[in-house]
């Protein structure tokens, strides 16, 4: 492994036509030292068996995506997203990663009320917080580029984030920074100083901006380099913030899953020490 790699880690969705045995393969192959995890593919694979394979393999599990989807209002609905919430941080905890992903949620069918969605969001955490602490996990709220804010995630800025997550303490919640979705807000490097400040940057996440957006929106992530943000700044400033952890490349992108698996892997990793290294 180089040093331009120390810190890098690959999320599962960036390759996700790698099947999990052949993503440790291949990451062991290129020095890849860091995953990111879907809880999809390792249900699939089996979350005991997954934990094992990576282990095996000397990798660390930077992420797990994702829990969340806290705002529903019916008590049959919010229970069950509880239940699953539960669920992941257990299977966070048997990967061996201290960090769960959250994306909120989007309104409720018929609902106009963005405050009281995000009010919900932490009425939930406030029975998952501490639930994932015995556990050993930390829930990292994720803030959304506000396209997604009606459907996935009323959370879009930073600061929305960390007014939920500083009602509990910063072992307990704090916030994911992506660039794909906070780059925008001229906010943001503040409230990166913030969220630095009290401990709360749980995991720093890139994925560049390409236009034109394709049709469906969600899986228009770019590679790192072909777009508008600078990773380089983004990444001084989650630093001078206190941030040392693992940096992560998270891409939805059509084109790259059409490819060769361990080639866009080892692009990947080209472009982080090129562009964020």
């Amino acid at each position: 492994m180089t040093a331009d790699l120390a810190r890098f880690s690959i999320n599962q969705m960036t390759v996700k036509q790698l099947s999990l045995p052949e993503l440790v393969d291949a990451c062991s192959d290129l020095g890849v030292p860091g995953v990111g995890l879907w809880r999809e593919p390792v249900q699939a694979y089996g979350v005991e068996a997954a934990a094992k394979l990576v282990r095996d393999a000397g990798l660390t599990v930077t992420t797990l995506c994702r829990g969340g989807f806290l705002t529903a209002t019916a008590p049959g609905e919010r229970a069950a997203a509880l239940a699953d919430n539960r669920r992941a941080v257990d299977e966070a905890a048997t990967l061996g990663t201290d960090t769960l992903v959250l994306v909120s949620g989007g309104l409720p069918p018929g609902s106009r009320d963005l405050r009281a969605a995000r009010e919900r969001i932490a009425d939930a955490l406030a029975e998952l917080a501490p639930y994932a602490e015995e556990h050993g996990v930390r829930l990292a709220i994720e803030p959304l580029h506000p396209m997604f804010a009606s459907d996935r995630c009323v959370v879009s800025t930073l600061a929305q984030a960390l007014d939920i997550a500083e009602r509990f303490p910063a072992h307990q919640v704090g916030v994911t920074v992506d660039t794909y979705h906070i780059w925008w807000d001229d906010q943001a490097p503040a409230q990166i100083a913030r969220a630095g400040a009290s401990g709360r940057i749980h995991t720093f996440q890139l994925a560049d901006w390409i236009t034109p957006l394709p049709e469906g929106v969600l899986n228009g992530r770019g590679q790192i380099g072909d777009g508008a943000i600078d990773m380089r700044e983004w990444r001084t400033s989650v630093e001078e913030a206190g941030y040392t952890g693992p940096i992560e490349i998270e891409l939805f992108n059509d084109t790259l899953w059409t490819r060769d698996g361990r080639e866009v892997l080892a692009e990947t990793a080209a472009r982080f020490a090129e562009h964020a290294g």
